[in-house]
């Protein structure tokens, strides 16, 4: 490969987050899901387990964070990307600073708790860390939007 990098495909990770946010729909969570990937592969995954744990902080980001530490053996996620279908809240976004997660790459905006692009903490966040995480969004947007709305119709029927 004369010293080529491999760059991971963004599409892979978006399905496989996608796929964990339908693990969430079946579950009757709100269909949010998040996979953690470092050096191509997926390190860890995790979808919105809230209803089911009775946890208010049990969201797809902090389940898939827990589980890439557990992986790695360490509380720090550098090199990392968080990939989810909808723009992590500001909870989630202090765990994904917390944890030092490189880049942070989502489907759907959140008009209504969205911490990065929504509501722009990013500069209080960046003034604070002096580090922010790479943002990429809009993959998968439309899958992952229709999938929230899919939820909340059946939830009012």
């Amino acid at each position: 490969m004369d010293g080529l990098v491999s760059v991971p495909n963004p599409d892979y990770f978006m399905a496989a987050a996608y796929r964990e946010a339908l693990k969430a729909f079946d579950e009757g969570e709100v269909p949010v899901g998040a996979v953690i990937e470092r050096d191509g592969a997926v390190i860890g995954r995790g979808y919105n387990r809230i209803e089911g744990l009775g946890d208010a902080t049990a969201h797809a980001e902090i389940i898939a964070i827990t589980a890439a530490s557990e992986y790695v053996g360490d509380w720090r996620l550098n090199g990392c990307t968080l990939y989810v279908t909808l723009e992590p809240c500001l909870m989630c976004l202090g765990a994904i600073m917390q944890s030092r997660i490189s880049a942070v790459t989502y489907g759907a905006a959140d008009p209504r708790l969205g911490a990065i692009d929504t509501f722009r903490y990013r500069e209080i966040a960046e003034t604070s860390y002096n580090v922010f995480p790479q943002i990429t969004s809009g993959i998968m947007e439309a899958e992952s939007r229709e999938l929230l709305k899919a939820f909340f119709k059946r939830l009012r029927k």
